[in-house]
């Protein structure tokens, strides 16, 4: 089984033993070699400096303290966040805090805890983590083809593997059946996992799959999808050869693919 960026690229000690300890997270906060990442509508600011007093996250050890803030106003040119793949942790865990300033229990206002990855509702002292949304991406096969998906509005070029949220009571596999069912009416025979990659916008895991179709039976979905269709990998290849992404999870489990055909 072959896995890719399994952290993201964040070889990063999170702290969870020392985080928890106010005065730690004080004086690190003040420390001259802190690192701050600011972000301003979730979009990375490098050339911003937060002044001491800026609220800010913890997010990890590296050798010195590295937190997150979010600003008010915009300092520099933002960087598109899809683009840094380093600072999706940062990302997500600002988006997080912005929508739990109240107790999703009782509505009343809540307040960091633990270095920022927790928080605590005055009124009831719920505490509130932060949450990731799973969804599954998948490659379907049958004889040396694979469909894929055209999603409405997009541009006539735009095909890509099929995906979808993972659903209340369901488990991967039974995600990945009806997905690709409902989307495309594709019965599968098996799938099996392949790996996963955390993608951000705004807390989504993406946990990717290959499985095997038991026909070439389509039946497109139109009220999610414009169009769905088999192709073969030397068509897979010449769409390949105007994406230049290399980032994504898709093009893992379609380079993975490709390379067997």
């Amino acid at each position: 089984m072959r896995t890719m960026l399994a952290d993201n690229g964040l070889a990063l000690d999170r702290a969870p033993d020392r985080r928890a300890d106010p005065d730690w997270i004080t004086a690190q906060r003040a420390h001259p070699d802190t690192r701050v990442l600011a972000f301003w509508h979730d979009r990375y600011l490098p050339d911003a400096h937060p002044a001491p007093g800026t609220d800010a996250v913890f997010l990890a050890w590296s050798d010195t303290a590295v937190f997150a803030a979010d600003l008010p106003t915009a300092v520099g040119q933002p960087h598109d966040l899809r683009a840094l793949a380093s600072l999706a942790y940062a990302r997500a865990i600002l988006h997080w805090h912005r929508n739990q300033r109240h107790c999703r229990a009782c509505g009343g206002p809540t307040d960091p805890r633990d270095g920022g990855h927790a928080r605590h509702c005055r009124a009831c002292a719920t505490l509130l983590f932060p949450r990731i949304e799973p969804a599954i991406i998948v490659l379907v096969t049958w004889h040396q083809r694979c469909p894929l998906a055209r999603q409405r509005n997009a541009a006539p070029t735009a095909w890509s593997t099929l995906a979808g949220f993972v659903e209340v009571g369901e488990n991967l596999e039974t995600a990945v059946h009806r997905e690709v069912r409902e989307e495309a009416g594709v019965r599968l025979t098996s799938a099996h996992y392949q790996a996963s990659q955390t993608w951000p916008i705004p807390a989504s895991l993406m946990i990717g799959y290959r499985a095997h179709a038991a026909g070439p039976d389509i039946a497109v979905d139109h009220h999610e999808l414009d169009d769905a269709r088999w192709f073969t990998a030397d068509e897979v290849h010449a769409l390949r050869a105007t994406d230049h992404r290399t980032d994504s999870i898709e093009q893992f489990l379609i380079g993975t693919w490709l390379a067997e055909n």
